[in-house]
């Protein structure tokens, strides 16, 4: 009988799990399965790697040995997979993801064009939806993995930067501030501002850089808080206000000539989009290929279309 990685796997989720259930329903399988599993990982060693006596499991010494090269087996195997991938031709399955409102509705529809067409055979489902919605999904194994606008620190997630992004300062056509070449951050705070709702990703990166430049962002005259970001443009479109978004959530509005893009000279928003996914189970092949997509097209500094990528 050869060393087993599929068995290996088992034992880590075993130990950081703590029990044989948890570790069943993080693994999408059956208690006894993964019982059997740890129990011929055993057998193979010669060695009692678990103590059951309580409930709670305990690793014995031989486990506490074991544990690192479980850990160490798991790492390499995700990092060859991600390598392997660049190179995978043809890929297929379905590929199922979460991803936060900018990202889902703004950011990755034209990215899936080329990556279909790279991947003809993989099936694509996106659910648009707030991150502890994603978790919820991702948990229960309905979601590969997601796409979000902040880190998530949690023991049984991973959380990695697969993209970046800036926010800009927003404003309608016929503004004061439309034809600036660009503004400061107090000439700014003098308008009335429509922002996302309080928690949404948008708007903290947004508070954040105005506390980090010594300013209150509650001072702000802020005439309306909306849900989403396409209430946020249409409100902005009309001359309610303007706003901190992501060029890429106005690339249309901004081509029609409806809003304005204004720099802000003494200021930056720049942020992250992370991939979030289970640290107890490997990504498939196909979900591997489309986060390297991802980064890809974020390295070579240019957008779906062919044109350069707007910082």
């Amino acid at each position: 009988m050869a060393l087993n990685f599929h068995q290996l796997h088992i034992f880590y989720t075993v130990s950081e799990k703590g029990s044989f259930s948890a570790a069943a329903a993080a693994m999408h399988m059956t208690q006894p399965a993964v019982t059997m599993q740890v129990q011929t990982l055993e057998e193979y060693f010669g060695t009692k790697l678990l103590n059951r006596s309580t409930k709670k499991i305990e690793l014995t010494e031989s486990g506490r040995m074991l544990l690192p090269f479980a850990r160490r087996s798991i790492e390499l195997m995700r990092e060859t997979e991600t390598e392997m991938a660049r190179y995978t031709q043809k890929l297929e399955g379905r590929l199922q993801l979460g991803a936060s409102n900018t990202i889902g509705e703004y950011v990755l529809p034209p990215l899936l064009v080329p990556f279909g067409r790279r991947h003809p055979d993989i099936a694509i489902s996106l659910k648009v939806m707030n991150t502890t919605q994603i978790l919820d999904e991702i948990a229960r194994h309905t979601l590969n993995f997601g796409l979000v606008e902040a880190p998530v620190v949690h023991p049984d997630i991973i959380s990695e930067s697969v993209m970046h992004d800036e926010l800009r300062l927003i404003v309608p056509a016929g503004h004061a501030l439309a034809a600036r070449a660009s503004v400061t951050l107090e000439e700014a705070s003098a308008y009335p501002f429509v922002l996302r709702e309080e928690g949404s990703g948008t708007r903290q990166v947004m508070e954040d850089e105005w506390k980090a430049k010594g300013m209150d962002p509650r001072a702000l005259n802020t005439v309306m808080e909306l849900g989403s970001t396409g209430a946020v443009k249409s409100a902005v479109e009309a001359g309610l206000g303007i706003t901190m978004l992501s060029p890429s959530s106005v690339k249309h509005e901004l081509a029609l000539g409806l809003l304005h893009v204004v720099p802000i000279e003494d200021a930056s928003f720049k942020r992250q989009f992370y991939s979030v996914r289970l640290r107890s189970t490997l990504l498939p092949i196909a979900a591997v290929a489309f986060l390297n997509f991802l980064r890809d097209q974020q390295e070579a500094g240019t957008n779906p279309e062919g044109g350069a990528r707007h910082e």
